[in-house]
């Protein structure tokens, strides 16, 4: 399609190196002798995958819309709802032609990154597929063994799983014996092993109503493989973990990340893939947590006006946030206030989290922002000091008082506790303007006055 909308040539192409070799030649022939200096840009229903990094990789410009866009443009040209391939191709295609400006194009993450994405999605993957055969393992043992539920309240563990694939069935079980249990709650590194064996052995020998001998027998053929199919799981989590922590490691932003509040290498690893490592990719702050889906969104309409959460958004990154900000809570006086203010508020638990993990983006964005140096500023005047919107934690620690000339939120400041050998916590300001950046260490115990002080001076020293 030209740049006028007509259709200039339409193909079904096949997967492989065959399809893009076809391709390119296609595009060649519309664009003559001035191919090298042409803009193309092609739209896709996908933002991963070897074609994608096929299509990036020639210089074409690759938009990955989402197929809920595609559908909600398509009603643009087929009111009825009519739908085939050919006439999706010329949607995205229109789509790219009109709309490019309010496209996302495909971040030009590095392999690194890349890799990361790949180890900790499926990472969580098999973590949902554990869940997910721990419930239908739960179904089943309601139908026909409703004691094993009371005996094993957590039926992942690995010592639940031991004893399920010795006794499936409720005869069976009734006959394990204390060394039998006690053996697999101690291979299981459990605490009050007698304890816990005398309330096991209790609960499989109670009175329990029962199904025909032919339906027990097939039910515990089903318990007997999903205890099996769970414990390769549980295995290949604890595998697919090492390899998350190898690939995030060595990132060059790893530092940055670990260094934020309730995050460790598997949820930041998790931040990374699906935030990404492109610089270009957020143009603010704000862009960020709409994509993290952190930010509301409003509905107005006349004189109603309604604020809503997000609920349409990528539902790996959402989930990392939520665990660090739960995390946070521990792990930062700041959090933990700024959590208890939103409860003050009588805001819900989840919404009060996501406001917290709202912030911490905002926080996480400034400390990614390539502009940023942590090297001295150049000598001058700085402007006079304006009043900034407080830090996440006032005054200390994680407290940095902005500088004119920054519009992000106050950047954050990793703990001093945090860094092997420190005695305590520390505090910080940011001084100087973008993209010239200083974070000068301070004593927890420097009042807010001192802090002032420091800051007003345009060469600071630690």
């Amino acid at each position: 399609m030209d740049a006028a909308g007509r259709t200039l040539a339409t193909a079904r192409l096949p997967e492989g190196a065959a399809g893009m070799a076809r391709l390119h030649a296609m595009i060649g022939e519309q664009l003559g002798e001035g191919a090298e200096d042409a803009e193309v840009r092609v739209g896709i229903e996908t933002d991963r995958g070897l074609w994608v990094m096929a299509l990036a990789a020639a210089g074409y410009l690759v938009f990955g819309i989402n197929p809920l866009q595609a559908s909600r443009y398509r009603e643009r040209h087929s009111v009825p709802g009519a739908k085939s391939d050919t006439a999706d191709a010329h949607v995205l295609a229109d789509m790219v032609r009109t709309d490019s400006h309010q496209l996302r194009q495909v971040a030009a993450d590095s392999a690194g990154a890349q890799a990361v994405k790949v180890v900790a999605r499926a990472h969580k993957t098999l973590i949902w597929e554990r869940t997910r055969h721990t419930q239908r393992l739960r179904h089943q043992l309601r139908d026909f063994f409703p004691a094993a539920l009371v005996a094993y309240p957590d039926l992942d563990a690995p010592d639940t799983l031991e004893l399920l694939a010795r006794a499936p069935d409720p005869a069976s079980a009734a006959r394990l014996t204390t060394a039998r249990i006690s053996a697999a709650l101690k291979r299981a590194r459990r605490r009050d092993i007698p304890g816990k064996t005398a309330l096991i052995r209790a609960a499989l020998r109670a009175e329990q109503l029962a199904q025909p001998p032919a339906v027990t027998e097939a039910c515990a053929a089903v318990v007997r493989a999903l205890a099996a199919v769970l414990t390769a799981l549980n295995e290949q989590i604890k595998v697919m973990e090492r390899q998350v922590e190898a690939h995030f490691r060595p990132h060059p932003d790893a530092e940055i990340i670990l260094s934020q509040p309730g995050l460790g290498p598997v949820l930041g690893a998790r931040v990374l893939a699906e935030f990404g490592d492109d610089p270009a990719r957020y143009a603010c702050a704000r862009a960020r947590k709409n994509y993290a889906a952190t930010s509301p969104i409003t509905r107005q309409s006349g004189k109603k006006k309604t604020v809503l959460a997000r609920y349409v958004h990528n539902d790996r990154l959402p989930g990392a946030l939520d665990g660090q900000a739960y995390a946070a809570l521990n792990a930062s006086p700041g959090a933990r206030a700024y959590y208890d203010r939103q409860k003050a508020r009588e805001v819900s638990h989840h919404a009060a989290l996501r406001q917290l993990a709202n912030r911490l983006v905002g926080i996480l964005h400034g400390c990614r922002k390539p502009a940023l140096s942590t090297t001295r500023p150049p000598p001058g005047p700085c402007p006079p000091a304006r009043k900034t919107r407080p830090p996440l934690d006032n005054p200390s620690p994680w407290d940095v008082l902005g500088r004119p000339g920054r519009r992000a939120p106050a950047l954050s400041h990793r703990h001093a506790a945090d860094q092997p050998g420190s005695p305590g916590h520390a505090t910080g300001y940011c001084t100087g303007r973008l993209p010239q950046c200083v974070i000068v260490p301070l004593p927890a115990a420097a009042s807010r006055s001192a802090l002032r002080a420091v800051a007003s001076d345009p060469m600071p020293r630690s």
